[in-house]
């Protein structure tokens, strides 16, 4: 009887082919901490003390290491590297992350995120819609919908949400993406001054964008699963499809 072959989770399969597009557009791949301090997922990242966020509802705290968390996004490792590295710089951060919030459809209390920060003396919002379209139509294709839209996010100003084309109705709009025809995948936005100064570089000498997105959304549309909890199953079932 010949013996069955192993599978790679479709997670780890979006993460990879993510993080080989970013590579060749010149990204370098930085990891950091699950735990973090306060100063590093909050403080440096200019959201502030009575940011909704920081509630217990949103947030794990560790108990007993007081000002501690485990991170709720993969954004301080931005602040970790600025402030370790002189611009240009380019780097591209996967991660897990956890929030405590319901589960859904479309949410998780743990998840994987890709972040990705570019800083230099001539960086603008136009970079950033060039690269995230570029990364988008390498991902699923050239014929990918894909709508930017303003939003606001407290480390970058300004700030806009990327939403990509749902695959379940194909843009029609469906239960899934809320009859909008679209699903939110990407928070983006230019790096705000504070949070450039706070890292010790010169906002007024540099500008960055920064940008973040949710790998299980991602898997979603690639593959067509309409529930991120068949995700962290552990279904031999689905991932044996891969």
């Amino acid at each position: 009887m010949p013996e069955e072959k192993g599978h790679i989770h479709p997670l780890t399969q979006i993460i990879n082919n993510a993080v080989r597009i970013f590579s060749e557009l010149g990204f370098e791949v930085v990891e950091g901490p699950e735990i973090e301090t306060e100063r590093y997922n909050f403080d440096a990242l200019n959201v502030p003390k009575d940011h909704s966020s920081r509630d217990m509802q949103d947030t794990f705290w560790i108990k007993g290491a007081k000002e501690t968390v485990l991170r709720t996004h993969t954004s301080p490792v931005q602040v970790h590297y600025m402030e370790k590295n002189k611009p240009p710089f380019r780097i591209v951060v996967p991660g897990k992350v956890f929030r405590h919030e319901a589960t859904d459809a479309t949410h998780e209390v743990q998840f994987y995120q890709i972040e990705g920060l570019v800083v230099g003396e001539d960086v603008t919002l136009a970079h950033l819609k060039g690269t995230l379209e570029l990364f988008f139509k390498k991902l699923y294709g050239e014929k990918t919908a894909i709508r930017f839209r303003p939003s606001f996010f407290p480390f970058v100003e300004p700030g806009v949400e990327i939403d990509v084309s749902c695959f379940k109705c194909g843009g029609t709009g469906c239960a899934l993406c809320k009859r909008t025809g679209f699903i939110e995948v990407v928070g983006a936005g230019m790096v705000h001054p504070n949070v450039l100064n706070g890292a010790g570089i010169d906002s007024r000498k540099y500008r960055g964008f920064a940008f973040g997105m949710g790998v299980d959304r991602l898997v979603m549309l690639k593959y067509g699963i309409d529930d991120v909890r068949l995700l962290y199953s552990g279904d031999l079932r689905l991932v044996n499809q891969f």
